[in-house]
């Protein structure tokens, strides 16, 4: 167990991976729970502190980053004691910014050098996830500005859930195709599109080059 936790210290891209990887198995479990909102919130500030320790090791601007956590952190805490829908899609939209903030940083440390360390291989996971939830979150954004624009073979007319919307995104951003939520409004198709074009860059651009530098070395 200090092995693996030191291991995780060390590279710092494969402790958010391992978190973000935890959350979606732990997710569906805390939806059920009476205080589920309050423990998604707390996981979601966990996985904001790791992400803001990412951001710190690439050449992005800090204090942007730490601007977004901070008013991240706020909102949080306000909706704990006055349910609104304003500050829930103020919410959704700042997180969905902060982690295609963060995204952005883990792709700028992965390309800064020539070379494929172990942490920006872990990164390439780490970002991924990042961006499955980023777009998880602008989904939420048009799900609480027009509601009704995704529906499902399962209560077709309720709003989606959390769990739900993420599945849509991990779905859309790898290309696989297997998810039974659909987008019904322009807008969410729209944000749907966007996801996959940017699931076919990520692989053909970010992934691409750092398997080339991973195999360039045995081939001389």
């Amino acid at each position: 167990m200090p092995k693996a936790y030191a291991y995780l210290l060390r590279y710092p891209s494969a402790s958010l991976l391992f978190v973000q990887l935890l959350g979606i198995v732990l997710y569906p479990f805390m939806e059920q729970l009476s205080e589920g909102r309050a423990i998604v919130g707390t996981f979601g500030i966990v996985v904001l502190a790791m992400s803001l320790r990412m951001v710190r090791s690439s050449p992005n601007i800090q204090w942007i980053a730490f601007t977004q956590a901070a008013c991240i952190l706020a909102l949080t805490v306000a909706l704990e004691f006055e349910s609104n829908t304003a500050l829930s899609i103020l919410l959704a939209a700042l997180e969905s910014s902060f982690y295609f903030y963060a995204a952005g940083g883990l792709i700028a440390y992965m390309m800064e050098d020539e070379r494929a360390s172990t942490d920006e291989l872990f990164a390439v996971g780490a970002t991924f996830t990042l961006l499955a939830w980023a777009f998880a979150h602008a989904f939420s954004v048009c799900q609480l500005l027009s509601p009704g624009s995704f529906t499902a073979a399962i209560n077709p007319e309720a709003p989606r859930t959390w769990v739900e919307l993420l599945f849509l995104s991990f779905t859309t951003l790898s290309g696989v195709g297997l998810s039974d939520i659909i987008p019904l409004r322009p807008f969410a198709r729209a944000l749907v599109m966007l996801e996959q074009f940017a699931g076919v860059m990520y692989i053909g651009l970010v992934v691409t080059r750092l398997v080339s530098l991973t195999v360039r070395p045995k081939t001389r």
